[in-house]
């Protein structure tokens, strides 16, 4: 813990990445040791031991390992042949990086509304935003809590287009049963530090069954070559580290204790925030297990709460102030305010508390306790 300068208070950290290692120090010392020890630095034999575990985590035949969460995105897409004069369908209310991933194919970026219960991708107006143009479907698995994914195949499969699954924030979230990254034609994970999976840098993941799309996919991410000096198409660098692949094949084993604390955790916000002020939740969605790697709450007071929580020493974090169709970047879309209202609202009224695995009751309870006394 560190003290908040001038304030002398112990800070309650959004996300706090320094706790975790001394549990898993020599492991992960061991593990990084192994690749030192045999220098395979680029594609090697760490990045085919991870690429297995997690394939068998996901439950999929294929997983390839890529350099981060876009570079997934992006290279689903061009596996997929997915590329200008192609549009593909995403929520207004995700991170830019979804958008950018169809931008960097070429393609055309068609954002849909969020269900202002669950804050996902509402269904019904993908159904609206098909046309003869669309290619695939991105649905989101928003904070931990997969999409609705059985109305998303249900309309994907009718207009014969594919789903590529953006799991950047749902490492071991399971729709009915099956974990996300195995319903759609590919999943695409980040490794980012701060998730609930994070490498000790950058990293991402594809999840598939389909054992061509994934030679593919193996091609792409190393310019385009099945052999090497031998290229078939014009590929890209955006290969896992191996170091990097050590350290998450270790942090794998851990992966389901460190969701469930975070599931403890949310309980603990849930009760505890219960009726107080004008504080409200993102809602279930069916048949989803939610793995918290957000835990958003939604206030008409925004804005003066986190000046509050800053003040007291604790941190908070704003997903997403400014939504992709009000980005500057995305001007040439050609929406304007007031066209995905839901997600507006929400840009307005989200406030993320801290969630991190290690956090502790005392923790919480000094968070729910500041926010109880903002609304006195």
């Amino acid at each position: 813990m560190t003290a908040s300068q001038g304030t002398g208070l112990d800070i309650v950290p959004f996300v706090d990445l320094t706790a975790q290692y001394p549990a898993i120090q020599g492991e992960v010392d061991a593990a990084l040791r192994d690749v030192f020890e045999r220098c395979d630095f680029i594609l090697g034999r760490a990045v085919e031991a991870f690429e297995g575990a997690f394939a068998r985590f996901i439950g999929v035949e294929h997983a390839v390992g890529v350099s981060n969460g876009l570079d997934a995105l992006c290279l689903s897409l061009r596996g997929l042949s997915i590329g200008a004069g192609d549009e593909v369908i995403l929520p207004a209310n995700t991170y830019i990086a979804t958008a950018l991933a169809v931008s960097a194919v070429g393609a055309r970026p068609v954002l849909v509304d969020c269900d202002p219960s669950t804050f996902e991708m509402d269904v019904a107006g993908i159904e609206a935003a098909i046309n003869r143009r669309t290619r695939a479907i991105i649905p989101v698995h928003l904070a931990g809590q997969a999409a609705d994914m059985r109305s998303v195949m249900d309309v994907a499969q009718r207009h014969e287009v594919v789903v590529i699954e953006d799991a950047a924030q749902a490492h071991g979230t399971q729709y009915e049963g099956v974990p996300v990254g195995g319903l759609g034609a590919v999943g695409c994970f980040s490794f980012y530090p701060g998730k609930n999976l994070g490498a000790y840098g950058d990293g991402g993941m594809i999840t598939t069954h389909d054992a061509v799309l994934a030679a593919r996919l193996r091609q792409l991410r190393n310019y385009g070559q099945q052999v090497k000096y031998e290229h078939v198409e014009k590929g890209v660098n955006a290969r896992l580290d191996s170091m990097q692949a050590a350290i998450l094949n270790v942090k794998l084993r851990h992966l389901p204790a460190w969701n469930q604390a975070r599931e403890q955790h949310a309980q603990a916000y849930l009760d505890l925030l219960d009726g107080v002020g004008d504080i409200r939740f993102q809602s279930p969605v069916a048949n989803s297990t939610h793995v918290y790697h957000l835990f958003m709450i939604v206030s008409d007071h925004r804005d003066a709460l986190q000046a509050h929580l800053t003040a007291a020493g604790i941190q908070t974090g704003i997903h997403y102030p400014i939504p992709i169709h009000l980005q500057s970047a995305y001007q040439d879309l050609g929406y304007g305010p007031g066209d995905f209202p839901h997600t507006e609202y929400l840009a307005r009224r989200m406030l993320s508390l801290p969630m991190f695995p290690e956090l502790q009751e005392h923790q919480i309870k000094r968070v729910t306790t500041a926010i109880e006394t903002f609304f006195i």
